[in-house]
């Protein structure tokens, strides 16, 4: 996200600064951060052992894969 104030460029978040994927062996450029737990249990392999997990657009789409059936099992649970 980019807020312009007064006439300067202000950036906000790790994701605007460009940090790099947390996912072990990958050193592309992250688009999304996720819950590092939730990454975890995805069976996706962090690097370190922080809060938050980083993501590039490849290691996202692989970790929306994995969680499809899990999420829709939470939906049909709510739903009735």
């Amino acid at each position: 996200m980019r807020y312009i104030l007064f006439q300067e460029a202000l950036t906000l978040g790790r994701i605007d600064k460009g940090v790099k994927c947390s996912i072990s062996g990958c050193s592309s450029e992250a688009v999304r951060s996720i819950s590092a737990e939730k990454v975890r249990s995805a069976g996706l392999k962090i690097g370190s052992s922080e809060k938050r997990a980083y993501l590039c657009k490849q290691h996202y789409k692989e970790y929306k894969k994995k969680t499809k059936k899990d999420k829709q099992i939470e939906k049909w649970r709510y739903s009735g």
